[in-house]
């Protein structure tokens, strides 16, 4: 086992406007921060290659694993399976639970605990959000709190699961990166992989209103009549 200086965690880390939050709220902390990011099988490989060069520019360790044999247990998603036309609208059961990657948070917190223990890690830092709650059981508080309480228990070393905006909006959450200073280009939010983003999936709908909530702009830019 390798032994990271305390205190350390691992920070699963997409590339988007969350988990960059998440990665800088705990480099604040002081942490012996380890990113850690998967490839999955997902539609395009835009948000890794953002996470690739903000960890680059910080000099924070970045770990990108491929998990892409597990494509074909988890393709039942529009987020997996490119054949499959991506809803637009805003996020609500009716319209994007075809954007579930099955068990994706237990699949990727379960790597990343076993990467903390294997570090001497103490904790693994995710960035599910309030938002996220209407759609995705995965980043519910009552997931988190039971994934909490099975990686205190799986191994010898304890590993706590730390969601700080478990109970936050993307507003709230966009708002405090801003007041850390945080430049919102070196994310990915958009569901496609396109050149520019679309503004028209949930995911873009969703990081649209939160720069319209805080005032700003979005640095990223948009297919033209979108933004």
């Amino acid at each position: 086992m390798t032994h990271s200086p305390d205190p350390a965690t691992v920070v699963i880390y997409s590339g988007g406007m969350d988990s960059y939050t998440v990665l800088h709220r705990a480099l604040r902390e002081g942490l012996d921060v380890h990113a850690l990011s998967f490839d999955y099988g997902q539609r395009h490989r835009r948000e890794l290659e953002v996470a690739e060069r903000v960890c680059r520019a910080l000099g924070v360790p970045h770990q990108m694993v491929d998990i892409t044999a597990t494509h074909g247990l988890i393709d039942n998603s529009a987020l997996t399976d490119a054949s499959r036309a991506m809803p637009e609208g805003d996020y609500a059961e009716d319209n994007l639970t075809a954007t579930v990657v099955p068990n994706r948070n237990m699949i990727l917190l379960s790597l990343a605990i076993a990467k903390a223990v294997n570090i001497g890690a103490g904790r693994v830092d995710y960035g599910a959000h309030g938002g996220d709650h209407v759609l995705y059981p995965d980043c519910r508080p009552e997931f988190v709190e039971s994934m909490n309480a099975v990686a205190g228990i799986a191994n010898f070393a304890p590993v706590t699961i730390h969601a700080p905006y478990l109970r936050a909006s993307k507003a709230e959450i966009l708002a405090e990166g801003l007041a850390m200073g945080l430049d919102y280009a070196n994310t990915w939010t958009c569901y496609r992989g396109g050149e520019l983003a679309c503004g028209c999936c949930g995911s873009c709908r969703e990081r649209l209103a939160a720069f319209a909530a805080n005032g700003v702009s979005d640095p990223l830019a948009y297919a033209p009549g979108d933004a």
